[in-house]
């Protein structure tokens, strides 16, 4: 089996610590450099490759992050946010998915590890802290997979003991992996839900290179159910193309034959949507994708979208599928306005601080049912 990385740049000040160590044994056989100038690797890399993101998934590096590690969601303006806190513990990730907002966002191309657990914890300490009385959702998998190299990483081990020991926060990790099996024995007492982005199969084996089947993923909710954990879905990106009614109500079909909807924490439903700098990129490294070219127009926020009656007609859709199965099941759209809430549910929460207050009463209330 080849090695995963090709290289491994480590930062002078990591080097010998205990994250480290356990990082270079994970990787394997391959080039470890301690590197005091990752800029010139990140030039050399965006340079003279071809393929400069393709490049860079096949090189770690690993070093401090300047600045705080845990941020609020920035959302969008005018669009309805669900108050999530962003743990940054690693960016980019091996897994190639076409509509990847990374392609064209970020400067560096290469996977990139923050090791520093015990800051994370303690900045989170200060938020939760700022309002003991809230229900705080933090999670990782924002700008890179939350599992799929967390066997290396360690952070979920570190991160799951750290928040079954709190009273007023959970994690979510966000995951396109299968890669689960060094979480089923941890000592998670409910306060950590895994969740999974589905999609169709057509829409996985086209568009999501290098991530787990629809049935790996499932496979692994059920695992990790089995072992007690809370699980949610995000259904982000749902794609249009000709017969997509039938794949995705056959994903739910799928998901409800693998799991209790009593385990599930929520779901999300999200279009399809990027900024128009993405398309030229994305078509660019994978010429054979048709997901840029249906009917997109700008939203308010810039990035090009399904236009609304599209939309609105999805998320009807899924939703009906979804409460078939359980009428109780919590589920929200992801980044989307009033307007389209209203026509989905015939409601909407009263903006982005609505939202969260139905999160923490819906977590609060599982915490509660669970103890």
């Amino acid at each position: 089996m080849a090695p995963l990385f090709k290289a491994v740049y480590v930062d002078p000040s990591l080097a010998g610590s205990p994250a480290i160590e356990r990082i270079r044994e994970g990787v394997g056989d391959c080039l470890w450099q301690v590197c005091a100038d990752f800029d010139a690797v990140i030039h050399e890399k965006t340079s003279y490759e071809a393929d400069p993101c393709a490049a860079g998934k096949r090189i770690l590096m690993i070093r401090p992050f300047q600045g705080r590690l845990v941020k609020a969601c920035p959302g969008t303006a005018n669009h309805i946010c669900c108050g999530y806190q962003i743990i940054n513990v690693m960016t980019n990730c091996p897994m190639d998915c076409s509509y990847c907002i990374l392609q064209g966002y970020l400067n560096n191309p290469c996977v990139t590890v923050y090791p520093d657990f015990t800051r994370i914890f303690h900045e989170i300490e200060e938020i939760i802290a700022g309002q003991p009385h809230r229900l705080y959702r933090f999670g990782t998998g924002e700008l890179g997979d939350s599992l799929v190299l967390d066997h290396i990483v360690g952070f979920a081990a570190a991160a799951i003991t750290f928040f079954a020991a709190g009273k007023n926060a959970i994690l979510e990790l966000k995951t396109k992996s299968a890669n689960v099996e060094h979480l089923l024995s941890l000592d998670h007492r409910g306060k950590t839900v895994v969740s999974w982005s589905l999609n169709t199969p057509r829409v996985i084996e086209e568009e999501e290179h290098l991530a787990a089947t629809l049935h790996e993923r499932l496979a692994a909710a059920r695992r990790l159910t089995e072992a007690g954990y809370p699980v949610g879905f995000h259904f982000d990106p749902l794609i249009l193309y000709p017969g997509w009614e039938a794949d995705y109500q056959g994903v739910v079909d799928l998901l409800f034959a693998h799991i209790d909807p009593a385990l599930i924490r929520w779901i999300s439903l999200g279009g399809l949507r990027f900024p128009p700098s993405l398309k030229k990129v994305a078509q660019r490294r994978f010429p054979r994708t048709g997901i840029f070219t249906g009917e997109l127009v700008p939203g308010a926020d810039g990035k090009l979208r399904y236009l609304k009656p599209l939309r609105v007609e999805l998320y009807r859709k899924m939703v009906s599928w979804l409460r078939a199965y359980d009428e109780r099941l919590f589920i929200y759209l992801c980044m989307e306005r009033q307007d389209v809430w209203e026509r989905v549910f015939g409601s909407a929460p009263a903006g982005t601080a609505g939202l969260n207050q139905r999160f923490e009463a819906h977590v609060s209330r599982c915490l509660r049912e669970a103890a």
